[in-house]
């Protein structure tokens, strides 16, 4: 292969994958070193049943007997089983002639489920900046007229002798307070971020130490870190409220006897909105409880929606907010006895503490 064929190859998103004629890896590039989860060192010379596992077996065989028949084969949609994982791709493989005979085959894998989850995170993102922009014009019209009533029940407070009437005015008074108080909430953060180079084991440990106190003694907390991540360029306060928020979440989904796991790994070639990051981290919140109802799933990150009559409804909004201050994200999939929260911290910001 010449050198500029490989630096096109090497620069491709598509996964390429060279197969000689006992169809064994002979090349890999990058985007098939990060969709096999694996370097090309350790890929090179295995076969290819034990590089592309899959329940569907009979693709093998159609692609033998097309091999034969000097086709190409295309399979849309096919699921791989990678770490424990399945993902969906593409698959296409042309057969390569050197003097008339074959000599190699050309395999390539475009992972189609990661560009739905893309389109999905930035539909996501899009629907949260709107709903923002709307909370917060709502929640400043509210505000000024508020603090104009507030200020009226003072001053009427002041003239009035009469107990009974005094309680009427205190009423209006802790009412106005209440009212005010959720709409700053709903204003979200309105400090800048202090960042600085933060554990993020230490913010996790702070905040189950925390719900632990709080939390029924029959719910269990449990943490699986990977002790590899780096140290993270980020406001530690800002995300002890937004992963606070989230396992208290979690806690009043289970009520009474469950498990909540906190979980840590390193995520590489992640993309968030429009922007493809090289690491960044991932920690998954799972909880046992119910689950979350269908209907609410694509509204749960909004402001006042929720589940519980005596919930407000703004933890999850809040947290969303404060990791996106970080250029994060916050993902949620849910069936009955297991519900995950992934939240998604760039590392590349890492360097601007240098």
């Amino acid at each position: 292969m010449t050198t500029v064929f490989k630096k096109i190859l090497d620069h491709l998103n598509e996964a390429i994958l060279l197969f000689d004629r006992d169809l064994r890896l002979t090349y890999v590039n990058p985007a098939g070193e990060i969709l096999l989860a694996d370097s090309a060192k350790h890929l090179l010379g295995n076969h290819i049943h034990k590089l592309l596992k899959t329940s569907n077996t009979s693709v093998f065989e159609d692609l033998l007997h097309r091999l034969n028949m000097d086709e190409p084969l295309v399979d849309r949609e096919l699921i791989l089983e990678r770490m424990n994982q399945s993902i969906t791709v593409n698959f296409s493989a042309t057969p390569l002639h050197e003097n008339g005979k074959l000599n190699e085959i050309l395999i390539e894998l475009l992972q189609v489920d990661r560009h739905l989850k893309i389109t999905k995170e930035e539909q996501l993102l899009a629907q949260q900046n709107t709903s923002r922009l709307l909370v917060r014009g709502l929640a400043h019209e509210i505000k000024n007229p508020l603090g104009g009533l507030r200020g009226a029940a003072q001053l009427l407070d002041l003239e009035l002798h009469d107990p009974e009437l005094k309680e009427y005015t205190q009423i209006i008074i802790a009412e106005s307070d209440r009212l005010q108080d959720l709409m700053d909430k709903m204003l979200g953060p309105n400090k800048p971020a202090q960042k600085s180079l933060i554990n993020i084991h230490e913010v996790l440990e702070r905040v189950r130490h925390l719900v632990a106190v709080e939390a029924n003694k029959s719910i269990v907390l449990l943490t699986d870190y990977d002790p590899s991540i780096p140290e993270l360029y980020a406001d530690k306060n800002q995300l002890i409220q937004a992963l606070l928020n989230i396992v208290r979440n979690a806690v009043q989904a289970i009520q009474n006897e469950g498990e909540i796991v906190i979980s840590t790994r390193i995520s590489r070639h992640m993309t968030i909105g429009r922007k493809r990051y090289k690491l960044a981290i991932k920690i998954d919140i799972t909880d046992t409880g119910p689950g979350i109802k269908p209907e609410l799933m694509d509204q749960i990150f909004y402001p006042m929606i929720t589940s519980r009559a005596e919930g407000t409804g703004l933890g999850l909004s809040i947290a969303q907010s404060l990791i996106n201050q970080h250029n994060g994200l916050i993902e949620c999939e849910s069936e009955p006895g297991s519900t995950v929260f992934s939240i998604y911290l760039p590392l590349e910001n890492v360097y601007a503490a240098a």
